[in-house]
């Protein structure tokens, strides 16, 4: 299966790939005679080609470093190290650009829209954690995401979230997926660029309302693993989903476990799945019962979420800039305002039928009422794989990383006693 994942991403890499963006301006900086300086734009600055491809190069170095460091040196330490250098480099330095997170809308306008090609860089920002995830686990969250690290830098009395919350919490992320996935395929917005609350610290420059976002997330990370990553993170859900299939993945202990429970609160994102109690059980009967109804419930959830989600397309629509024009124009026409703005004036004097515009809007009204519906579907879909998975009891004889969930940070190793004895051995060997 790992193959045909793997074949699939690449054929994407193919389909997907279109010529490098140009990073210098087409045209000149108009000349003023009154004065009128331009004002400092709150985005970095186009760069060279080459500058582009040193920064994938730099990923990619990053990638393999923190995953050697992670895998084979078992080394909590060196993948910190990595993760303040991609804090540094990927935050402060590039200021939050190229991001494998908000890459995922580039994929998706170029898989919807054919008049547009994702840049080479975007896309290897996108494929290569992918990648690596699906052979060796989360190293990417580990010490190469710039948002992972600024939030895990601050992290510094971590309290657990109770079971009650961090459940329906970690239902976000699949929205917020399904969401971005909507606005970017009909050409609306990048949401998850616009509202990533990191960005404007990375550029110390923006609204007041995410830079005041980001301090929060900020201050929430002093207590709380992760915030964003676990229950914001569109990009997080498919790296899950990845990191389920890796053919390798950090483990607790180097060999054995010894049941001695050290590791059981050194993960700060819950992450660590306990051993089965024997005695703990419950009757097959009661769990065949429990994953019947389940069953039974999931085409009305399904419907559910379809109906509900058609009915948002219409509100979710207004976020398109064609849907607002023909709505304001409407209202101008018919006489139910008389206020004017610059995009409907613009577009009266361009003399295109409004008829045309109206007809526009109409059809991305009805791909949003489409999408919507798939996104109610999706919603539902994933919400009841998780209750199936919460009913589904799995038997452990030992404490073992949740691949879908553990960040392959490191954090467990210097608790367990295997590891010190791993390291000594290491240590006499080496004198």
């Amino acid at each position: 299966m790992k193959k045909y994942v793997l074949a699939a991403i690449f054929a994407a890499i193919i389909s997907l790939a279109g010529r490098p963006a140009r990073a210098d301006e087409r045209f000149p900086r108009p000349e003023f005679e009154t004065g009128h300086e331009l004002p400092s734009p709150s985005h970095p600055a186009p760069r060279a080609d080459i500058y582009e491809y040193v920064d994938v190069a730099v990923l990619l170095a990053a990638l393999a470093l923190a995953t050697y460091l992670a895998l084979a040196r078992r080394s909590r330490g060196g993948v910190f190290a990595v993760m303040v250098f991609s804090l540094l480099y990927f935050g402060f330095w590039r200021k939050g650009c190229v991001c494998a997170v908000g890459s995922l809308q580039n994929v998706t306008l170029a898989l919807f829209d054919r008049t547009y090609a994702v840049p080479l860089t975007v896309l290897a920002f996108f494929v290569l954690p992918l990648v690596f995830t699906l052979l060796f686990g989360r190293t990417f969250c580990a010490a190469v995401c710039p948002l992972g690290a600024i939030q895990d830098v601050v992290l510094l009395r971590p309290v657990k979230v109770p079971g009650w919350l961090e459940g329906p919490l970690k239902m976000l992320p699949y929205l917020y997926l399904g969401a971005a996935v909507l606005f970017a395929a009909t050409g609306s917005a990048f949401v998850i660029c616009r509202f990533d609350p990191f960005v404007s610290l990375f550029r110390l420059s923006g609204s007041a309302g995410m830079l005041a976002l980001g301090a929060a997330f900020l201050v929430i990370s002093v207590f709380v693993g992760r915030p964003y990553c676990r229950f914001v993170c569109p990009y997080g859900v498919l790296l899950g989903w990845m990191s389920r299939l890796s053919k390798w993945h950090v483990t607790i202990t180097p060999d054995e476990c010894v049941q001695c429970r050290l590791c059981e609160n050194s993960c700060p994102f819950g992450a660590i799945r306990k051993p089965t109690p024997e005695e703990a059980g419950e009757p097959r009967e009661v769990g065949v019962r429990r994953l019947a109804l389940l069953v039974v419930v999931l085409p009305v959830l399904v419907v559910a979420g379809a109906w509900t989600g058609g009915r948002l397309g219409g509100p979710l629509s207004r976020a398109n800039a064609t849907v607002r024009l023909a709505e304001q124009v409407l209202r101008e026409q018919t006489g139910q305002t008389a206020e004017t703005t610059l995009e409907s004036e613009a577009f009266v004097g361009t003399g295109r039928p409004a008829a045309e515009l109206y007809d526009d809007a109409l059809a991305i009204k009805a791909q949003f009422a489409s999408g919507g519906r798939l996104l109610g579907i999706f919603v539902a879909l994933v919400f009841t794989a998780n209750l199936i998975g919460l009913s589904i009891k799995r038997t452990r004889t030992d404490y073992e990383p949740d691949r879908q969930t553990c960040l392959s940070c490191g954090r467990c190793f210097s608790y367990c006693p295997r590891e010190h004895l791993r390291l000594k051995k290491q240590k006499e060997t080496l004198e």
